[in-house]
């Protein structure tokens, strides 16, 4: 199943759905991370939301969403672009935690107390716009809905699903975001959140149809459009030139102790864990180029 993401709008103009799949690029990320069985779950969940955050950007944006907790996972960084790039990473991979009630513990591993912070670089040059919550549930879909609701003052529900098969390789993984817009008559509102309430397992709709299935289960008997459906992609924007410009920031003396003591400098990407090897020679041009770069003329 290819990983996509499906945009919808009820006819009267007052219910937008999202939904995605991300079962492939959920797999890829979690293979690079040597994850554990909790955190693919965890990692599943919230590149589906990534995605789907993702999915409300206008060209050039990015949006960055940071779970922080108090529990052995310690951090969760998802990012995603316009266009359907996303990557993530999480502080500690082998995080695990014994399941509550038949149901995988990504509470467990997050931690119950911490933060959800969300970052929106909405391009042209200005500030990157910066929101953050108390975690509610550590559960990634309900703190996400509450971001949106509480801090951007968008009534929305999420619903979010990860499943593993028998190898611990993630079967499906994906999710909606139903989101209440102005105009939308109150009978409207009450028939979908009846819905959510009584809502099918995600995962199995995603077996089923996929992220249509998902949509049309969700409005039910309410006419709706289409508006967009595009793939989404894992991409990392990891390079040796901003491991340069990283390095490049760094005391004179934190540089020299990396040549001394290190024999140079060695740097792995956290998202993609690509490794970087700065040689002590191009250690020591980029100090020479910066004095030089920063020495004043003698005057004549």
């Amino acid at each position: 199943m290819q990983d996509i993401l499906v945009r919808a709008l009820s006819i009267s103009g007052g219910i937008r759905i999202l939904a995605c799949s991300t079962t492939n690029l959920s797999n890829q990320i979690c293979d690079m991370h040597h994850a554990s069985a909790t955190v693919k779950i965890a990692l599943g969940r919230a590149l589906a939301a990534g995605a789907l955050m993702g999915g409300l950007l206008k060209t050039d944006q990015r949006i960055a969403l940071k779970f922080e907790g108090n529990g052995p996972m310690k951090r969760m960084l998802i990012e995603a672009e316009y266009g359907g790039i996303i990557r993530g990473t999480v502080g500690n991979p082998d995080a695990e935690a014994e399941p509550v009630d038949g149901r995988w513990n990504v509470p467990g591993i997050l931690g119950k107390a911490g933060f959800l912070t969300v970052t929106k670089d909405i391009g042209m040059g200005g500030e990157p716009y910066q929101g953050m919550v108390q975690l509610q549930t550590s559960e990634i879909g309900d703190d996400l809905a509450f971001y949106l609701t509480d801090s951007e003052q968008i009534p929305s529900a999420v619903g979010l699903g990860a499943n593993l098969d028998k190898n611990g390789t993630i079967q499906h993984s994906g999710g909606f975001l139903v989101q209440v817009l102005p105009g939308v008559e109150e009978h409207q509102i009450e028939s979908i959140m009846q819905t959510i309430s009584n809502f099918p397992s995600l995962t199995s709709l995603l077996a089923e149809g996929g992220c249509e299935a998902i949509i049309n289960a969700l409005f039910g008997e309410q006419p709706y459009s289409i508006l967009e459906k595009h793939s989404l992609s894992f991409n990392c924007s990891c390079s040796l030139e901003k491991v340069y410009k990283a390095l490049n920031t760094f005391p004179e003396n934190e540089l020299k102790d990396m040549i001394a003591k290190d024999g140079g400098a060695a740097v792995t990407c956290e998202f993609c864990r690509q490794q970087y090897i700065v040689s002590p020679e191009d250690l020591a041009m980029m100090m020479t180029a910066d004095k030089s770069k920063n020495s004043t003329p003698e005057q004549p």
